[in-house]
């Protein structure tokens, strides 16, 4: 199975896990989510008033560099100890 296939896979998985992460679990889980699907993070950074907004996207920016590849077998792995 190809990276991309196993990353779409943990993608499906990640939608009927048997409990729901706690918050950092869910940012990490975004974060390698965007970084393997869009690369490094762009736009601007959401203003103050928007923390989650903030939160998402500073760790998003923490993955700067990550090659998109390492990203989606981080996702998978992630997802692979969420499911048990």
């Amino acid at each position: 199975m190809s990276l991309q296939a196993q990353f779409e896979q943990a993608v499906a998985d990640s939608k009927n896990l048997p409990e729901r992460p706690d918050n950092m679990t869910l940012l990490r889980m975004y974060a390698l989510f965007k970084q393997a699907s869009s690369g490094d993070a762009n736009g601007e950074r959401p203003g103050f008033t928007d923390m989650v907004g903030r939160a998402k996207y500073d760790a998003w920016d923490a993955l700067k560099g990550t090659p998109q590849e390492a990203a989606m077998q981080q996702y998978i792995n992630l997802i692979s100890e969420l499911k048990g």
